[in-house]
Parts: C-alpha cells; structure tokens; sequence
C-alpha cells in the first residue's frame, strides 16, 4: 500500500507540472495564433477555442501515456496497449471494468481516477475562462 501511495503521489505531481505547464503553453499559442492572424471577431474566437481544445486534449494525452507508461514499467499491466486502454479509462473515470491492474496495484489505480477527475475538471474551468475572456462567449454578447 506505501508504495501504491508513494508511486501515486510522484505520478500525480508530475502530472500537475504538465498540466500547469501546458496551459501557460497553451495561453500562449492561442495568443500568438489570433495575433499572427489578425483577426477579430468571430473568426479569431472560433481559431482561439480550437486552439485551447486541441491543446488540453494534448495535454491530457501526454498525462494519460505517463499513467501508462509507469503501469507497464512496474509490470502491472502486461502490454503497453493494455496500459493505455486501462490508463485512459481510468483517467477519464469511465471504468469499464473489463482490463483490471493486480490486486496489489488497486489503489494506485484509484489515484489515478482521483487524478483525472481534478485534472479534467481544472481543464474545464480553463476552457470556459478561455471562452468568456477571448472566444465565443464574452460576457454580454450571450445568454
């Protein structure tokens, strides 16, 4: 169990590094991008919500294959394919139930759901502070 914690704790600190890191990135290629272009209104919105879309799935993608990444270099999981379908339901807290780590890996496994569910829900928070301050949904121009 200490060591399902101890992995856990290193694995969900470097994730919390990507993601902060990655949307600063992000924030600033969607920056660049609508200034590059030079376009107002509609089109620079529409350019500045693929952008932070297209960004925090990459972000997410690169913390999903970490989660997979350590499953497999711990052995717990037999193949890497099978890491990443087992990382990415589980990440996604979707849980299927079909692939499950060895008996002593559960809460590890766990953590990770716990991990995805912050991380998901911090991209969200991300992604409509995006859309009100710069994309499609500016206060008072909607609802």
């Amino acid at each position: 169990m200490i060591l399902n914690l101890c992995t856990g704790t290193i694995v969900i600190s470097l994730t919390v590094g990507i993601h902060t890191f990655g949307l600063i990135a992000i924030t600033h290629v969607m920056a660049r991008l609508v200034a590059f272009f030079r376009m107002h209104g509609r089109r620079s919105r529409v350019l500045a919500m693929i952008t932070v879309v297209m960004g925090l799935f990459a972000v997410m993608t690169v913390e999903v294959w970490l989660w997979a990444g350590v499953y497999r270099l711990l052995g717990i999981l037999s193949d890497f394919e099978t890491a990443l379908y087992f990382s990415t339901i589980t990440f996604s807290t979707v849980g299927y139930g079909d692939v499950v780590p060895a008996h002593g890996w559960r809460v590890l496994a766990a953590l990770e759901g716990i991990n995805g569910f912050l991380l998901i829900g911090w991209s969200t928070a991300y992604l409509i502070a995006a859309g009100t301050r710069v994309g499609p949904f500016r206060v008072g121009e909607h609802f």
